[in-house]
């Protein structure tokens, strides 16, 4: 790889940077991936045994390569989203250099970038990003001052509940996979501690049909940012929490509640001997469910306005209501013995040498194309709609980039498209 030129370099194998090169290879234009560790590892690396997809398979759209099997409507497990994907890396056989890291990228004096890798240094004219943005985890510090026979896990690293030594668990975080987790536990008959943040919750099925259904109906996966009420705004929040395990249904907190989940607000710190909680469960509780009504008011307006025949609406009455709220909980009597840290993860992109990131580390770019010439982004949440970050649009925006690089490569204006 010494001294190699491209065109274009792709950093980052996962679905999104093989959907790039997917249309680029359609544009005839030559380029190399280059992926860390293997092409999508993520899904068979960082995911627990019983993942699957939240959205139904007619989703998964990726380009050359729909969902044909024989459940559109269902969901698809672990091993079968890994096969999806080995069947879309064998579609747009990739030139791919798997095994290498890319440890800078920097603009050159006489134009395009120089692309230093653990295998040699190489250059291209121009640099795609589809690293993700989800690289390093996010743990608070009190972590540190935990008991050292406390077993703390990230998600990403979390299997299954038989890994967790015997005892209590305390999963942080009520988003997708900390509501997913916490669920996976309590379902292997684990008693869990869930610390819940402001995750937003969902419907799984309403008024005959999946949710995702009625809202790719109501255009909402077609929303771009610029057009949404919170504009860039939207990229920090956070999914909502939903499952298709198990042929799809809802997470309600407040069942769990009452199936003997011990649910807290925030955790804020751990001071040698007890963690201490926000008093925020009830109202997150509150704010989860007006979201969860609120989607299903927005869908029963859609179909009176369009006079579809569905089964009649409803509201979402809780279940459980907290009496009182544990600010406290003293460590050693609670019998928890491993801790799952489920709050996110923030990017990062230190390798890339350019002026395209905001005071947060994050791109600023519109719809992946930012103001520096020659880079791009793609695979991040809200790229350019809600869909970007999921297998449904991600070839759409690969699309919209190609275009813009093989025009830059042919020397053309290279305009900015809205769509």
């Amino acid at each position: 790889m010494t001294s190699q030129h491209y065109p274009v370099i792709v950093v980052g194998g996962g679905q999104a940077g093989l959907s790039v090169s997917y249309h680029l290879k359609a544009r005839g234009i030559d380029h190399l991936v280059i992926e860390k560790h293997r092409a999508m590892h993520v899904w068979e690396t960082q995911r627990w045994d019983n993942f699957c997809l939240v959205t139904p398979n007619w989703q998964c759209a990726l380009p050359g390569h729909p969902y044909q099997g024989a459940d559109p409507d269902g969901f698809m497990v672990k091993d079968e989203i890994i096969a999806y994907l080995k069947g879309f890396r064998a579609v747009v056989d990739p030139p791919i250099r798997e095994g290498v890291a890319v440890t800078r990228v920097s603009p050159r004096a006489s134009g395009g970038f120089g692309v230093s890798t653990s295998a040699g240094e190489l250059s291209a004219e121009a640099v795609v990003v589809a690293s993700g943005g989800y690289h390093e985890p996010i743990v608070p510090r009190m972590a540190e001052r935990l008991p050292a026979d406390i077993l703390q896990v990230q998600s990403a690293d979390y299997r299954n509940a038989n890994q967790l030594p015997d005892g209590g668990v305390l999963v942080v975080g009520s988003g997708q996979s900390g509501a997913q987790i916490a669920e996976d536990l309590h379902l292997a008959g684990r008693k869990v501690h869930l610390a819940i943040g402001n995750a937003p919750r969902c419907a799984r099925f309403y008024r005959g049909r999946d949710v995702v259904s009625w809202l790719a109906d109501m255009n909402y996966y077609d929303m771009s940012v610029d057009q949404h009420p919170l504009r860039e705004g939207v990229r920090d929040n956070t999914n909502h929490y939903v499952t298709g395990r198990d042929g799809g249904r809802d997470i309600d907190l407040r069942k769990f509640a009452l199936e003997g989940m011990e649910l807290y607000g925030a955790l804020r710190d751990f001071d040698g001997t007890e963690l201490h909680f926000s008093g925020n469960l009830a109202s997150s509780l509150d704010e989860a469910d007006k979201t969860y009504n609120g989607i299903n008011a927005a869908i029963d307006k859609h179909i009176a306005e369009n006079g579809i025949s569905a089964p009649p609406g409803s509201v979402y009455t809780p279940v459980w209501q907290p009496s009182g709220e544990r600010a406290r909980l003293d460590l050693g009597a609670s019998g928890i013995r491993s801790i799952v840290w489920c709050i996110g993860f923030r990017p990062d992109f230190r390798w890339l040498d350019a002026p395209v990131f905001n005071g947060g580390g994050h791109p600023k770019h519109r719809r992946g194309i930012t103001a520096q010439d020659g880079v791009y982004f793609i695979g991040l949440p809200w790229l350019h709609t809600w869909g970007s970050g999921r297998f449904g649009s991600v070839g759409r925006d690969a699309e919209h980039i190609v275009n813009h690089i093989a025009e830059r490569l042919a020397g053309e204006p290279a305009m900015q498209k809205a769509s």
